[in-house]
């Protein structure tokens, strides 16, 4: 079992958006941090608080999270949809960048939906297919 299997997503609900974060899958790119400090801040508890804006703000942040740790559900419409076309780009470190309509089979078989991905180019990763950042296509 990865540690991701092992710890589902994390829910913190606001009035109007549903915030739900991987620790298995963070890559800790801190797009949301830098883009939305008053809803994610590492330093209070919960580190996440949807109320601290719009959540269509919010939602637009958790849009650039790479690795697709953060997700999102408005209470007022559907959860986030894939970019059309999919895309997938090669880092300069080898990891796979995807953003689209995205189906993603776990290590365990598990088939998730999917609309941001980082996989694992070198197959080290402890959270396959995700990039862990545990091996050469991790390291910066």
């Amino acid at each position: 079992m990865t540690s991701n299997e092992a710890n589902e997503p994390r829910a913190y609900a606001g009035r109007g958006i549903t915030v739900t974060y991987d620790t298995g899958r963070c890559l800790h790119a801190a797009r949301c941090v830098g883009g939305l400090p008053e809803v994610f801040d590492t330093g209070k508890r919960p580190w996440i608080q949807p109320d601290g804006a719009a959540p269509e703000r919010v939602a637009e942040v958790i849009r650039l999270c790479p690795s697709g740790a953060l997700q999102y559900r408005l209470a007022a419409g559907p959860a986030e949809e894939g970019d059309r076309p999919t895309t997938v780009v090669r880092s300069p470190l080898g990891q796979l960048l995807l953003r689209g309509e995205l189906s993603v089979t776990t290590s365990g078989g598990e088939v998730r939906r999917e609309t941001r991905a980082v996989l694992c180019a070198c197959g080290v990763s402890g959270n396959q297919p995700y990039c862990d950042h545990s091996g050469a296509c991790g390291k910066e």
